[in-house]
């Protein structure tokens, strides 16, 4: 398999600028063979905006940037890239606008079959796994279905937040409505990657990046905290 991933838990770290914290992640990832990356906006409202920050910040690492939003035919658009990424916000936002333009298994079999590198951060993580059932976000607005484009075999929790034993906060803590997701028959793993994690996915092969722990959720299993450098290949074969 050619698929060539790069899933950021988030693209600003607390005290950073934009995409800062895994710069140099995005320069090995791309590559000098890229040299123009199709970004994907959908999440946010403002694309234009959206899109002016994200330009500014590939330019600065030495890549050109196109927005599919600016594009007249955003599935030609797709079928050229040389690189895609997929931005941040509101995730059921930014999968419904993808099913919305036909974009979903135009993507899949850009990156799975002709080997175009991909990159997500945030609810562009989320939209590359099974399904966007493990993201934070309100549905805003309802996408046709729940399943996503399906890049790897299991689910993403980012920004993943550990339970805090000093707040008074009485809902739900992330742990546990992973684990209610667990509840459900035939549900993936899950991994929560906390701010400052990155996944990097090479053909069957992935491994945790960044500067921060991951906590890994498989159904009817405790959970398992893993550091940097921790090899999760075996998610992308077994069925957990």
């Amino acid at each position: 398999m050619k698929r060539r991933l790069l899933l950021v838990s988030n693209s600003t770290l607390h005290g950073e600028g934009y995409l800062q914290h895994c710069q140099q992640h995005i320069r090995d990832f791309f590559g000098e063979k890229v040299t123009r990356i199709l970004f994907i906006p959908y999440a946010l409202h403002d694309r234009d905006a959206y899109a002016k920050t994200a330009r500014q910040k590939f330019q600065s690492l030495g890549y050109g940037l196109d927005s599919i939003h600016e594009a007249p035919n955003p599935v030609d658009a797709v079928r050229k890239a040389q690189g895609i990424f997929i931005g941040g916000g509101n995730t059921f936002r930014l999968l419904k606008t993808l099913y919305d333009h036909n974009l979903v298994s135009e993507i899949k079999k850009r990156v799975l079959e002709d080997g175009v590198p991909y990159m997500g951060s945030s609810a562009g993580t989320n939209v590359s796994t099974v399904s966007i059932c493990t993201t934070n976000d309100m549905p805003i607005v309802c996408p046709p279905t729940l399943t996503a484009i399906g890049l790897v075999p299991f689910n993403i929790n980012p920004h993943y937040l550990d339970t805090d034993p000093n707040s008074r906060h009485m809902g739900e803590t992330r742990e546990q409505r992973i684990m209610q997701y667990h509840e459900e028959p035939d549900t993936p793993s899950v991994l929560g990657l906390r701010e400052g994690s990155v996944l990097l996915v090479e053909g069957n092969k992935a491994t945790l990046l960044g500067t921060t722990n991951a906590c890994l959720f498989i159904r009817g299993k405790p959970a398992t905290q893993h550091e940097p450098g921790a090899d999760f290949s075996f998610l992308l074969t077994d069925t957990n």
